[in-house]
């Protein structure tokens, strides 16, 4: 299976032209099965004055950028799985959701670990999905849900081959990638990692959008670059065996 991996510029409060850049990359993509977009990359995480807050930007599943979503997996005969503030039954979650190339509904994962800034964000209670992309087993976990995955994902990790981690990583040393190196060694996984980059908001710890093969290795990383950067790798399936930690 081919997976796109788009690491998004930080904007803020504008979901249309952030849907307009993921469509002409796509259009100019390597066809893939898969689409990967960055944690809140269509509303912004952080705004250029620093408020953790994009509770404003907050839609149902039914909602615009849902409908956004689902129209460019259509367009692009690819999953995407893209991300949404997500109200919800009067409470709001940072979450993720996917949508086939027909258009279904594949799934909607609400981060279950906010970070400690994200006051605005519930944490969601039910487990990462795990759901079959193109004959590839395949979960989800967002940013800092990372650093508690090798004890709380477990079983997932053991049904999946490959692993979306959408991300807004802020961070002075890079510990991303290499959690991420030692996470795949462990599981035998692939893991494909969309994260923003510099745009209105510039932080540590912005870009390097990778995919990870199984023995811990980078074999796709983003370049920097104006717009939408496309990483793209074609995965496979989970090793029988992994390499001791």
């Amino acid at each position: 299976m081919r997976v796109n991996v788009l690491e998004v510029s930080a904007r803020w409060g504008e979901p249309r032209r952030a849907l307009d850049d993921v469509d002409a990359a796509l259009a100019h993509a390597p066809r893939g099965e898969l689409c990967l977009l960055p944690e809140l990359a269509l509303t912004g995480y952080v705004s250029p004055e620093g408020r953790f807050d994009p509770s404003t930007f907050a839609e149902t599943i039914e909602g615009e950028t849902a409908a956004a979503l689902r129209a460019l997996a259509r367009a692009h005969g690819t999953t995407i799985v893209g991300p949404l503030v997500l109200r919800e039954e009067g409470e709001l979650f940072n979450a993720t959701v996917g949508f086939g190339p027909d258009g279904a509904h594949v799934f909607t994962y609400r981060k279950r670990h906010p970070w400690f800034p994200e006051t605005w964000a519930t944490a969601g209670s039910a487990p990462p999905p795990v759901v079959t992309v193109a004959g590839v087993a395949t979960t989800i976990c967002i940013c800092f849900d990372l650093q508690f995955a090798p004890e709380d994902m477990v079983r997932e990790l053991e049904a999946a081959s490959l692993l979306l981690f959408p991300s807004a990583w802020v961070d002075e040393e890079d510990t991303r990638v290499p959690l991420l190196r030692e996470l795949a060694r462990r599981t035998g996984t692939w893991v494909a990692a969309a994260n923003w980059a510099p745009g209105v908001v510039r932080v540590p710890g912005q870009g390097g959008s990778c995919v990870v093969d199984p023995r811990g290795e980078v074999v796709a990383t983003a370049r920097p670059g104006a717009g939408v950067v496309v990483v793209s790798a074609v995965v496979g399936p989970q090793l029988s065996s992994v390499t001791p930690a």
